[in-house]
């Protein structure tokens, strides 16, 4: 345990790159073996539009990155944080106890805001009026998201009092749980059954990416299921049901275009079958 610890603590930027590029590039290939759905779409053009909004991410993110860092050696500094004020645990349980709160705060939290807030589900959408989910999803998010997305991390880092070599665990089990829970697989129901109960599966997040309510408010989790059980947005949908998108941006001309995608927050407001924010 201490091993992992100081690897994180000195880990290379280009080893968080390669946790990124190798991530996708694995599920990929799993995807083209066993696809969950043979989408009948450019799979290149389609993980060009994605990757490009993740670049963008890993941009304002690498902007940022000091304010993160401040924020670590602030609250550790300053014994700030339930991690701080926590009685001495073991590393294994210190450890674990910080990425719950991380996962809780920085990915199961927003998200969940995201969906309530309108101007915030305004650039949320972005990631859902994808028709063709896959491993390249995960990190579709436009740059305004990405930017509201860092605070609520700097926010749950500060909240957890969590050290920077623990920051950057949470981001790479982040980084590799959204590309597993996206990619176009799916696993055995026995197994499925036994893993979302802990961690969130492809079976679990596909839900979310249902095209209508209530699927949509559903299955917040990113790397720990145990969220959406505890607060009770946890559901279940055959695959065979499954409608990849968001109801109101289902043209593939609209939300296939870098250029559309990112005007969609800036335009006029369309609520959701079910009118999901009103005016």
């Amino acid at each position: 345990m201490q091993t992992l610890v100081e690897y994180f603590e000195n880990i290379p930027s280009t080893h968080r790159s390669a946790i990124l590029v190798g991530g996708i590039t694995l599920f990929w290939l799993l995807e083209g073996a066993f696809p969950l759905f043979r989408f009948g779409y450019n799979k290149w053009k389609h993980a060009g539009t994605n990757i490009i909004l993740t670049l963008t991410t890993i941009i304002i993110n690498f902007l940022m990155a000091f304010v993160l860092i401040k924020s670590s050696d602030w609250a550790v500094a300053n014994e700030f944080g339930i991690l701080q004020w926590l009685p001495a645990l073991p590393l294994w349980a210190f450890t674990l106890t910080g990425l719950l709160l991380l996962d809780l705060v920085g990915a199961w939290f927003v998200h969940w805001t995201e969906h309530k807030v309108k101007w915030m589900w305004r650039f949320h959408l972005i990631h859902h009026s994808d028709l063709h989910v896959d491993t390249t999803t995960a990190n579709r998010h436009h740059p305004g998201e990405s930017v509201f997305r860092f605070v609520f991390t700097t926010l749950a880092v500060v909240f957890a009092g969590a050290p920077m070599w623990m920051v950057f665990l949470y981001q790479s089990l982040s980084v590799a749980l959204s590309q597993f829970n996206h990619a176009n697989i799916t696993l055995p129901l026995w197994l499925d059954r036994v893993l979302s109960w802990v961690l969130v599966t492809p079976n679990m997040h596909h839900v979310h990416h249902h095209y209508v309510q209530p699927y949509t408010d559903s299955n917040y989790g990113n790397i720990f299921s145990l969220w959406d059980h505890l607060f009770g947005t946890f559901t279940r949908l055959e695959h065979d049901k499954l409608v990849y998108g968001i109801d109101t941006h289902m043209e593939e001309e609209e939300n296939g275009k870098i250029g559309s995608l990112l005007k969609i927050p800036f335009g006029q407001y369309r609520p959701p079958v079910g009118t999901k924010l009103a005016e």
